[in-house]
C-alpha cells in the first residue's frame, strides 16, 4: 500500500503518519520528490482501511500495490533510482559500460585491457575472480589472488571495479575490495547470499536467472532492498530458449518491462547474450536504443588463448570503434555516453 501525500505536505504530518503506522508494525519506505511524498507501506496491509486514512487532510490519495515486489516497485519510488559506483552514477542521463575481460587471468592481461577499455571511454573495469562454470573440469578463476589483480587495474587505471561474488564466505573481501558485486544468473536466487548483500550499501548488480521471469527477478532484488541496501542495479543478459543457435536469447523487452515496473537502473550484458563476438555491436546498439542503462561487454586482448569465453569477447580496437558507434546512438536518445 502506498500514500500519496499532498503537494508541500509539512514535515510534522508526514511523521506522525510514519509514527502511527510502525506503532502498529509497519514499515515505512519515503520517497520525497520534488513536489510530493509517497510513504510506501511495507507488512500485511490486508488489515488497513484506506478510508480510515484518508481522514487526514494532508493525504491526497491512498492505493494498494498488487505487486509481491514493494521496495523495488516504481508506484513506491516513481523518480528513477542513480546507484553510485566509485563515483560512477548508473541510472541517469549518461549510459555507464563496464568492461573487461571475462576472467582474470595474468597482471599483464587485466591491466593492459583495463587500460585499453578506459581509453575507449569504458566507466567500470568487469573481470571474474571466481567463475561459475557448467563444467566442474572447466576454469574457475583465479580466486582471491584475481581479486588482487583487479585492484592493481583500479590503482593503474582509475576505474571502478565490478566482479561477481560466488558465496556469503568471501563477502568481507568483498565489500572492502571491490566497487560493485555482481549476482550471477545461477545465485539469482540465492537468497541467503541476497540477504547478506541487502545488509551491506555495497552496490549490488544482479543479473537475471536463466530461466527466470521480469517478476521473478524483481523479487530477488526485493531481498536485497528489503534488508536495508537500495544500490541495486539490474542486468538483463539474456534467458534460455528452444534457440540454440546462440549461448541466450537476449530479451530486450525485459529491459523496457524492469523500467515500467521498477525504478532500478537496468543494464544489458550482450556478451553472454549471445555467446558469439560479431552479434555483440549489434545487440548493444539495440540495447542502448531500447533504454538500457548500460551496458557489461566482454574484452579480451587475445580470444583465441582466453581461459573463458574468449568466443563472446572483443578485441579491444573493435571495443573502442563500438563505443564510437554507441555514442551516435546515444545522442539520437538525448542520452550520453
Amino acid at each position: 500500500m502506498i500514500i500519496v501525500m499532498k503537494p508541500n505536505a509539512p514535515v510534522e504530518e508526514r511523521d506522525r503518519i510514519i509514527s502511527r503506522l510502525q506503532e502498529r508494525g509497519y514499515k515505512i519506505d519515503i520517497s520525497a520528490g520534488n513536489q510530493r511524498t509517497i510513504l510506501g507501506i511495507i507488512g500485511d496491509t490486508s488489515v488497513l482501511n484506506p478510508h480510515d486514512l484518508m481522514v487526514n487532510d494532508w493525504i491526497e490519495k491512498v492505493m494498494r500495490v498488487e505487486e509481491p515486489f514493494k521496495r523495488a516497485n516504481r508506484a513506491f519510488h516513481p523518480e528513477d533510482t542513480v546507484v553510485d559506483v566509485g563515483g560512477v552514477k548508473i541510472g541517469g542521463r549518461t549510459i555507464q559500460v563496464m568492461a573487461g575481460p571475462c576472467s582474470v587471468e595474468t597482471r599483464d592481461q587485466v591491466v593492459g585491457i583495463a587500460k585499453s577499455v578506459k581509453m575507449a571511454g569504458a566507466h567500470l573495469l568487469r573481470g571474474g575472480a571466481f567463475k561459475p562454470r557448467t563444467s566442474p573440469y572447466s576454469f574457475q578463476g583465479l580466486g582471491a589472488p584475481g581479486l588482487d589483480l583487479l585492484k592493481e587495474a583500479r590503482e593503474e587505471t582509475g576505474l571502478p571495479v565490478v566482479t561477481e561474488l560466488m558465496s556469503t564466505d568471501m563477502l568481507d573481501r568483498f565489500v572492502e575490495d571491490v566497487d560493485m558485486i555482481q549476482v550471477g544468473a545461477r545465485n539469482m536466487q540465492n537468497y541467503t547470499l541476497l540477504r547478506e548483500l541487502g545488509r551491506t550499501r555495497k552496490p549490488v548488480l544482479l543479473k537475471r536467472g536463466l530461466a527466470a521471469t521480469v517478476q521473478e527477478w524483481l523479487m530477488s532484488a526485493e531481498y536485497i532492498m528489503a534488508e536495508g541496501n537500495p544500490n541495486v542495479v539490474l542486468c538483463e543478459r539474456g534467458i534460455r530458449t528452444f534457440e540454440d543457435y546462440t549461448r541466450n536469447t537476449l530479451d530486450l523487452s525485459a529491459v523496457l518491462a524492469a523500467k515500467k515496473l521498477s525504478h532500478l537502473p537496468v543494464v544489458v550484458d550482450p556478451s553472454h547474450a549471445a555467446g558469439l563476438w560479431w552479434m555483440v555491436p549489434q545487440l548493444a546498439k539495440a540495447a542502448v536504443a531500447a533504454g538500457a542503462d548500460g551496458l557489461l561487454i566482454e574484452v579480451h586482448n587475445d580470444p583465441e588463448k582466453a581461459l573463458c569465453d574468449g568466443a563472446q569477447s572483443l578485441k579491444p580496437e573493435r571495443f573502442a570503434e563500438l563505443m564510437g558507434e554507441l555514442k551516435g546512438i546515444a545522442r539520437i536518445i538525448g542520452r550520453d555516453l
